[in-house]
């Protein structure tokens, strides 16, 4: 009879030695940087391989958009800095007000200019902020654990689903399977043993951070975020989008720099109302109207966009 104590616990998969890498404390910088280049090589095609329960999540939150709910990210460690990175990109990419899209950091907002890394296994603070973000049913809740089952971001998923929130997990190694079944949609992709044992900032990092870019962007375009892939929400907080939002005006409606700039002043800064009111020549409130009519689509206003020029 096996005695359960004595039994070994299988090592997750984001904690195992890469054979490939055994010898990389004798290694020279150029084959460092090969071997950590080869390593990162194998992520998109794990990502790919997920590309189903991705869309899946893409669908669930853009129905929580459309819901008048928000995509709030749970992570702690690397995971949750990815999930507060993409959530704060959101309105200069996009236009959308802070709340639409949240990160959570276990620890809080200094963990993640400062490690806390023993916050991640504080289950009430998992709960708390739950509660404290005030999650209701209309939203989604996506759990970000390289690990698996970062305990923090389970109470933070199994509180969320209490509440009739959607709920996705996100992970590099198999999550615990009460978890995975649990979950509206699971997203697992086997990034395997790092570089550097258990440095899931590495390969783990980059699959999260490509998850999430397509998470948020492929939400965002099915709300009309873009017309055709031209970013027509963007939100002018530096010269350099300032700069893009006048080409983009220019290029749609092939015009002046001065009349695109004209014309974003009119319509009180929306790269996408600008558009519309040059190319219908009506004024700011019938351009609302309209696209109003076509789900804030610009494609449904004005057709196809201008044919992508050789650059």
């Amino acid at each position: 009879m096996v005695n359960a104590e004595s039994s070994p616990v299988p090592i997750r998969l984001t904690e195992r030695r890469n054979p490939r890498s055994a010898d990389i404390d004798i290694a020279d910088p150029l084959t460092l940087v090969d071997l950590i280049n080869a390593e990162d090589a194998t992520v998109p095609g794990l990502v790919a391989a997920a590309r189903v329960e991705i869309a899946a999540a893409v669908t669930r939150i853009e129905a929580s958009f459309r819901a008048g709910g928000r995509l709030l990210y749970v992570g702690a460690g690397t995971s949750g800095r990815l999930g507060v990175l993409d959530a704060s990109e959101c309105p200069p990419t996009f236009g959308t007000p802070p709340s639409m899209v949240v990160g959570i950091i276990a620890g809080g907002y200094p963990a993640l200019v400062k490690p806390a890394e023993g916050a991640e296994d504080d289950v009430n603070a998992g709960i708390a902020a739950i509660d404290t973000a005030g999650v209701t049913a209309a939203d989604t809740v996506v759990g970000i654990a390289a690990s698996g089952g970062t305990p923090f971001v389970r109470a933070a998923l199994g509180r969320a689903q209490t509440i009739g929130a959607s709920t996705v997990i996100v992970a590099c190694a198999e999550p615990p399977p009460l978890l995975r079944e649990s979950c509206d949609v699971a997203i697992v992709v086997p990034t395997g043993p790092e570089v550097v044992t258990g440095s899931t900032r590495m390969k783990a990092g980059t699959a999260t951070k490509l998850i999430l870019n397509t998470l948020t962007t492929a939400a965002m375009i099915r709300l009309g975020k873009t017309y055709g892939n031209l970013m027509v929400d963007l939100q002018a907080w530096s010269a350099k989008l300032v700069d893009r939002g006048e080409r983009i005006v220019m290029e749609v409606t092939g015009g002046s720099r001065e009349d695109a700039r004209r014309a974003i002043e009119a319509a009180g800064g929306s790269v996408r109302t600008a558009i519309v009111m040059v190319r219908q020549r009506v004024d700011r409130d019938e351009a609302v109207r309209l696209l109003a009519r076509h789900d804030n689509r610009v494609r449904g206003v004005l057709g196809d966009p201008p044919p992508v020029r050789d650059a």
